[in-house]
This record gives C-alpha cells, sequence and structure tokens, in this order.
C-alpha cells in the first residue's frame, strides 16, 4: 500500500529514551524544512490522537495548499509498555533484569504527496532542487543538423560544468518532440532549471535560463551559466520554502468562539489555533460537528489563560486544529 522509513530503539533510562523520541522528530522536521522546503509545525499527540500503547506521540504537521493539514511524521516515546508486553528485557550494570525503555519512529511515501499538493501548481510539479532527480535540463532549438551539431558541443560544455559542481544534468537532444513540448513536459516534472540554446543564442555566446518555481526568464553568457545556476538552484530552494511559509502563516488562525471556529474550518481551511478543555469527549464533539481534528499540541505554544471554544470551560493552551488528509 505504501511504504514506511521506520525505526525503533531500546533504552536503558527512560530519559535516553525521551531523548531518542525528541531527536528523531527534529531529524524529520530538519528534513522537511531544508530539504523539502516544506514548512512543519512540531507538537505532541492528545492522549485520543497519540499512537496506541504509547507514552508520548511526537508528529510534524504540514498544511496543504487546498487547506487540509497532513501529518508528515511521528516518533513515539513508547515507556516500557511493549517492553512489559512482549518480555524484552536487558541485565542492566548491576546483574539485574530490567524492562528496556522503547521508542518508535517514521514517516512514509505520504512525504511524496506532501511534496506534490504543497507546492506543485497549475503547470505541474515544482520539485525544490535539493531533492530533484534532475536539477537542470538543458533543451537545443534548431532549424538543421549543422546547427544542432555546433549547439550540441556549448551544451555538453555546459553540462559536464554543471556536472563537476555535483548538479544532476539532463541534455535532451531527442528529434522526436519539438522544443515548445519539452518546454512543458518539464515544467509538468517539476524540473527547477531549464536551459535553452538557439542559433541567436549561439551567435550571442548566451543562454536562456528559466526557473520552475516563478517560470521567469533570463539571458545569460554560457561564461556565466555555472555560477549563476550554481545560485539559482539556492534561490530556488529557498523561494519555495519562503513561499510555502508564507501561506501557512497567512492560513493559521487565532480564533476564541465556536462561531469564528466554525466559519473557518467550514469556508476557509488552514490551521486554527483554539483552547481546548482537555477532555476526550470536548474532542470528540468537536470531530463530530467539524469533522476537524487537533492535529497536535505544538510544541512552542506558550501557557496562556483561556476558555474552551466549545465548553467555556478554562483551558491553559491553545491546541491545533484543521481538517486532516
Amino acid at each position: 500500500e505504501f511504504l514506511w522509513q521506520e525505526g525503533h530503539t531500546a533504552h536503558a533510562t527512560r530519559e535516553e529514551a525521551v531523548a531518542e523520541t525528541e531527536r528523531m522528530i527534529n531529524v524529520y522536521s530538519e528534513f522537511a524544512e531544508k530539504f523539502m522546503a516544506l514548512p512543519v509545525i512540531k507538537g505532541f499527540k492528545s492522549e485520543s490522537e497519540k499512537f496506541a500503547g504509547a507514552v508520548d506521540t511526537y508528529s510534524i504537521e504540514a498544511l496543504m495548499q487546498d487547506g487540509k493539514a497532513l501529518q508528515a511524521g511521528t516518533s513515539h516515546f513508547l515507556g516500557q509498555n511493549f517492553a512489559k508486553a512482549f518480555d524484552v528485557q536487558f541485565t542492566d550494570k548491576t546483574g539485574k533484569l530490567e524492562y528496556v525503555w522503547a521508542t518508535s519512529w517514521g514517516l512514509s511515501t505520504r512525504m511524496i504527496g506532501a511534496l506534490i499538493m504543497a507546492h506543485s501548481d497549475n503547470h505541474g510539479l515544482v520539485l525544490p532542487p535539493k531533492l530533484a532527480p534532475i536539477q537542470v535540463v538543458i533543451i537545443p532549438i534548431y532549424k538543421n543538423q549543422n546547427e544542432a551539431e555546433e549547439i550540441s558541443k556549448v551544451a555538453i560544455s555546459i553540462k559536464d560544468g554543471l556536472e563537476k559542481n555535483g548538479i544532476s544534468v539532463k541534455y535532451d537532444d531527442r528529434d522526436n518532440n519539438t522544443p515548445g513540448w519539452k518546454f512543458a513536459d518539464y515544467e509538468l516534472k517539476g524540473v527547477p532549471v531549464r536551459i535553452a540554446i538557439g542559433p541567436r543564442d549561439l551567435a550571442n555566446k548566451t543562454v536562456e535560463i528559466a526557473r520552475r518555481d516563478t517560470l521567469v526568464k533570463k539571458t545569460v553568457s554560457v561564461e556565466g551559466v555555472n555560477d549563476h545556476v550554481l545560485q539559482l538552484l539556492e534561490d530556488i530552494q529557498k523561494n519555495i520554502f519562503s513561499k510555502a511559509s508564507k501561506f501557512l502563516t497567512e492560513n493559521t488562525f487565532y480564533i476564541n468562539t465556536w462561531d469564528e471556529f466554525t466559519d473557518i474550518i467550514e469556508n476557509r481551511g488552514g490551521f486554527v489555533m483554539a483552547h481546548w478543555d482537555g477532555t476526550a469527549e470536548t474532542e470528540e464533539i468537536i470531530k463530530k460537528e467539524t469533522r476537524a481534528t487537533i492535529c497536535c499540541i505544538p510544541l512552542d505554544s506558550p501557557e496562556e489563560e483561556g476558555k474552551c471554544i466549545y465548553t467555556g470551560k478554562p483551558s491553559k493552551r491553545r491546541v491545533l486544529f484543521a481538517r486532516s488528509y
């Protein structure tokens, strides 16, 4: 059905296991933000939403362009619950048998779905350069064989130079598709940078470089291609993350009333930071009436006196609600 990256660890002490649980949710958060260009909210699950048998479940939550949340990775502190259930013991320094303190953590190929839903546009995929299988595609534009051969020399030289800098490059010199068809095809596939070379470029010793994230084109000298592309890939990575971060910020709402809550959930979507009285009963009623769940209790959510949006009972901090995949 889908593939997992999953890990399980066993520790001698509670402190070691908790540290490992927190370390792994930070690993997933860093991967999401630095490589996938996907901003996430780190937090821990409510009692109702945590992994069955876990003491605590940490998660990273991402916001898709349709306003729905996606749980992007989890890390579970299992305590000694599973160790006792399956009789997993070790001999400590004193020679005494003790139950291990365990963790479990993982993310799945749903992250590919997150990548697609968070960044894509009407032209197709928009892939962050750090994850793109092909970072640069070079497309020749010519009318005859002589032009093709001359352009090919320049294209191969550019390809070799970029590859020496660790960049993945494809030179698409197939003659069974037009340049325009190739442009659309590589936009659909999300290749971050496209370089086009035609007879006029050849004469001027220039190339046309287009970036996938903004579709902006620029003419660059052949001599300056290497430096320009290296910087451009960094800029694209940052811009994709910046755009997604802006979307997350603009679609995270701090509300205090039930009417505000239902209006946003029904008509706008996004993350909703609201007070909750901490009971499973209220959590279930909210879920039943709005199909919104508590994604997590953000780690950076400060203590703040307030009233539950549904019951009006006292609450000490806001939690993150959304409709989710």
